[in-house]
């Protein structure tokens, strides 16, 4: 099934079914009125919604889809958790800060977490207040899964998986640094990050699901030129089963976790780049200095990932900057 939260009284809008084409939507209030209250109690409601979803499909039921009027799927979420399994991009940044990479980070996951109790929409404005503190975006992949207990191994976080969705993990590079310098972690250097218009789940995406990781390239543009179309699925060092139990290990997680699996980072560099730091770096190694700025007023960035047969499987983040 694939669902969008369009924008409705209350904070956390109102869950609308989506056909697999994204042509059409269906709102459910009768049988749960938001995408948490869903997660909440999947195994109760998620197949008396399979029916519609199935009719939804098939028919003329419901209303076009509008993504304009999306709300991030989870527009305010229980906990956003970001690991950093693509250790090519993990390379490249701290290489661009001039940090080295320790041997643990191939056996042992990066993760912080960040601040989300605001996600926003897939066409929010990303609010740029100094141009000198870096604004850049981060296309990523991430999962939302239902309540884990503390210790869950890797098999149970895997069948804990219920949605996928796509991420811009919003980064203020500049400020990055001299917050990481005082040792405990990031917060005003991460913003809040936006969603794509659709969660949807893992068994929509067919055999692209394998093995904890979505085999799809991630399309991204800046300013309407594609600067990146790397495969998730390709040079992720640690699954997303991985990356959850990774983070349960010490605590229990809440059904609407969100877990992103970091910036997707191919090594092979045909691929392209999902973020600015990256084309940055490439730059700085091959040029001697970095080229290409960060983002800036009026700048506009899409990210979006299509199937086999090229049909969009998100719906597309697509924000522009402006000032304040």
């Amino acid at each position: 099934m694939k669902f969008a939260s369009y924008r409705a009284p209350g904070r956390d809008g109102c869950l609308m079914l989506v056909s697999r084409d994204l042509a059409r939507a269906l709102p459910v209030p009768r049988i749960v009125p938001t995408l948490q209250a869903l997660l909440d109690d999947w195994d109760g409601l998620a197949p008396q919604l399979d029916p519609l979803y199935a009719e939804l499909n098939a028919s003329s039921l419901g209303e076009a889809f509008d993504p304009g009027r999306c709300l991030a799927p989870l527009p305010r979420a229980y906990q956003w958790l970001d690991g950093s399994a693509y250790l090519n991009h993990v390379e490249l940044v701290r290489r661009a800060r001039g940090a080295s990479m320790p041997p643990s980070f191939y056996t042992d996951p990066l993760m912080y977490q960040g601040g989300s109790d605001v996600m926003l929409a897939p066409q929010a404005p990303l609010v740029l207040r100094d141009p000198d503190w870096g604004l850049d975006f981060e296309a990523e992949v991430a999962v939302i899964c239902s309540d884990l207990p503390i210790g869950a191994p890797r098999d149970s976080c895997a069948a804990a998986i219920r949605l996928l969705t796509l991420v811009n993990d919003v980064s203020l590079r500049q400020l990055i640094p001299g917050e990481l310098a005082k040792g405990f972690g990031f917060v005003q250097s991460k913003p809040s990050s936006s969603l794509a218009p659709l969660a949807v789940t893992p068994d929509e995406l067919g055999e692209a699901w394998c093995d904890g990781k979505l085999h799809l390239p991630l399309l991204v543009e800046h300013n309407g030129r594609r600067c990146g179309q790397p495969n998730a699925g390709v040079d992720m060092q640690f699954s997303f089963p991985q990356l959850l139990a990774h983070a349960a290990r010490t605590r229990a997680l809440s059904a609407g976790t969100i877990l992103g699996g970091g910036t997707v980072s191919n090594r092979e560099r045909a691929q392209g780049y999902c973020c600015l730091a990256e084309i940055r770096m490439i730059e700085t190694l091959e040029q001697g200095a970095a080229i290409t700025p960060y983002l800036q007023v009026g700048d506009r960035v899409r990210i979006e990932m299509r199937d086999a047969a090229g049909a969009s499987v998100f719906g597309a983040i697509e924000q522009q900057v402006i000032g304040v």
